[in-house]
Formats: C-alpha cells, structure tokens, sequence
C-alpha cells in the first residue's frame, strides 16, 4: 500500500470517528502536538489535550459528507459537507502528515448561500 493511500484511510477514520461520535478515536489519527488552524475565526488548537478538550465541549458534532479527495505524499486535501442539524457548511481540509498520523490541519468552511442573479447566464447551477 502506497503512503497516500494510507492516508487518504486515516481522513476516512477520522471522519468516521466523528461522525459514529467517537472522538476518542482521534488520538489514533494525530500526533499528540499536532496544530488544528482555523483561519476563519483566527484560531489556532495546539495539542491533543486543547483537541480533546475542544471536541469534547462540541455543543452538536457535525455529520460529515466527504465529496473530494486529493492527496500527494504527506498532504490530504479533503471537501466536505458539515451537517450540524440545521447549518450546513461547506468545508475544505488541509491535512499535512508526518509519520502516518495527522501533524497539522487546516479548515475553511462556510455556509452556502444563493448565487447573484447576476451571473446565471454563464453558470451551471448544481
């Protein structure tokens, strides 16, 4: 089995893992100093004390729906859908490996929002 491959396996637990809500799964799938940035909100989780603690105090678990996945070498770009049983939001990860386990994530999302009228003539709704 090649790197990325197995990779590309530890996103799909870690999905699974929060989806199934079993987080303690987590501390399998990234190294204990691993960061979690969250450009959005200026954030940024060190360590997995502060990621269990975060995860831990999650007022609702999102259900994730994986639609794409990338990957080379040490780096698993992921596109999802978070369900969090009313927002929705669109989601990119950027997950950088090191040893086979996660050592950083990065996470962009937002919630969708109707397109402008304006560009309809040029675009594919889906």
């Amino acid at each position: 089995m090649d790197e990325t491959t197995a990779n590309e396996k530890v996103i799909n637990r870690l999905i699974g893992c929060i989806n199934d809500h079993h987080i303690e799964i987590m501390d399998e799938l990234f190294h204990d100093d691993a960061l979690m940035h969250w450009p959005q909100s200026g954030e940024l989780v060190r360590g997995a004390e502060n990621r269990r603690r975060i995860y831990g105090a999650f007022p609702q678990l999102p259900t994730i729906t994986p639609r794409r996945m990338l990957s080379a070498g040490d780096l698993v770009i992921a596109e999802a859908s978070l369900d969090y049983g009313g927002p929705k939001y669109e989601t990119v990860f950027i997950f950088e490996f090191r040893a086979g386990k996660i050592a950083k994530e990065t996470a962009y999302w937002s919630e969708a929002f109707d397109a402008p009228p304006w560009r309809a003539q040029w675009v594919e709704k889906i």
